[in-house]
């Protein structure tokens, strides 16, 4: 695995097992951070292993999430590669 692909997958693990999994359900998720279910879904499916499609999220995908979170997108990276 080549480490673009290895950073991909440590933020949809991190995004999806902190954040979407303890959400009441993928379609709150997406309404409270204002992105598509489908996105939200993706990010499931690459954490998860049982997505054999890349997903590569956009930078203001994250940055909704992060604003939503009430954090940066520099502290994001600093607990994505704790």
């Amino acid at each position: 695995m080549d480490s673009k692909k290895d950073i991909n997958i440590s933020i949809c693990k991190y995004i999806y097992h902190n954040w979407i999994s303890t959400a009441k359900s993928q379609r709150q998720f997406a309404t409270d951070h204002e992105i598509e279910e489908s996105t939200v879904r993706k990010i499931k499916n690459i954490a998860l292993g049982t997505s054999k499609a890349d997903y590569n999220m956009t930078i203001n995908t994250l940055h909704k999430i992060c604003q939503s979170r009430k954090t940066s997108l520099e502290n994001f990276f600093r607990l994505v590669n704790k």
